[in-house]
């Protein structure tokens, strides 16, 4: 399963970056495969290490800030594993012209 979230701090300000570092870090420590990018964060694993990793990351911004909003999407779909790089590969071929 792949999960893309986004988790931001609400009652802070603009400047939310120290905040979502904080999720990030969690993610990251989690040891399970993820990418960052410009807005979402995608993680993959099984279902409860995944639910975890997110549970945790809102947890962290919980802690320091009065209200997180989350935005999840996920890809369930067993049996399939290295989503997170076989996925764009897929979209890399076809955006390459044949030789």
């Amino acid at each position: 399963m792949i999960v893309a979230f986004s988790v931001t701090p609400l009652g802070v300000g603009e400047d939310v970056g120290e905040y979502v570092a904080e999720a990030v870090r969690v993610v990251r420590e989690s040891g399970l495969p993820n990418r960052t990018d410009a807005m979402f964060t995608s993680v993959e694993g099984e279902w409860d290490e995944v639910m975890d990793v997110v549970r945790r990351a809102v947890a962290a911004v919980e802690a320091r800030a009065p209200r997180v909003s989350l935005v999840l999407k996920a890809d369930i779909r067993p049996g399939v594993t290295d989503g997170l790089t076989s996925k764009v590969e897929t979209i890399d071929r076809r955006l390459t012209p044949d030789a």
